[in-house]
């Protein structure tokens, strides 16, 4: 699962080969947060600023809406918030340089974060969803997790009783395909990351290799 991620830096688009987002966001992103992401409506990739936790279109008021920010691949297409995204195929990719995990040691979790080695950016799984709140035109998003109990990565984070959960990443070859995907395509593309091209470290530490 993730709760917070550092987005990819405006600076560092290129590093995908993309223009740079042209509206602000926080260095750190957490549920309700609003966050860079790219979709491709028109078969065009576009970056737009997306609450992170999926608002369902049919939501009537914002208080009322659990904090859905992640969506369980194995369930997406049935699960109430999620599965008017999933079939209507609206499917986004999240730009980041680094997501948190907490890692339990002795007992006590400790936030880890997840990178590339080669420390470039690289892109987030996810479904948006448009909705209308209260008069408030709302884009919203949710990435997707799989289980991650055989990773070896993925597998040192969260409580140690608990089904470990990974993000899954779509690599640079499948980007393009993933925007545009429907869903029974997108089903094929969801798959663990290599852990050969991932490391972890210290959440303290992460500011030495992204400032």
């Amino acid at each position: 699962m993730c709760a917070n991620y550092r987005p990819i830096q405006k600076s560092r688009a290129h590093l995908l080969d993309l223009f740079e987002p042209t509206f602000d966001y926080k260095p750190d992103i957490y549920p309700e947060d609003l966050s860079p992401i790219l979709i491709s409506p028109d078969q065009k990739v576009e970056w737009r600023a997306a609450r992170f936790g999926l608002v369902p279109f049919w939501a009537k008021e914002l208080k009322a809406v659990q904090n859905a920010y992640n969506a369980r691949t194995e369930t997406v297409a049935e699960k109430n918030s999620f599965k008017h995204a999933w079939n209507k195929n609206q499917f986004a990719l999240v730009p980041v340089e680094v997501i948190f995990e907490p890692k339990y040691i002795d007992g006590q979790a400790q936030w880890y974060g997840i990178y590339r080695q080669d420390k470039k950016p690289f892109t987030v799984a996810a479904i948006y969803e448009y909705a209308s709140v209260a008069g408030q035109e709302i884009l919203s998003m949710s990435m997707l997790t799989i289980n991650a109990d055989s990773h070896p990565l993925m597998n040192q984070f969260h409580a140690p009783e608990h089904e470990k959960r990974s993000v899954v990443i779509i690599s640079e070859g499948h980007r393009l395909d993933w925007l545009n995907a429907d869903h029974a395509q997108a089903a094929e593309m969801i798959l663990e990351f290599s852990p050969d091209e991932f490391t972890a470290a210290p959440k303290s530490q992460i500011d030495h290799f992204y400032p």
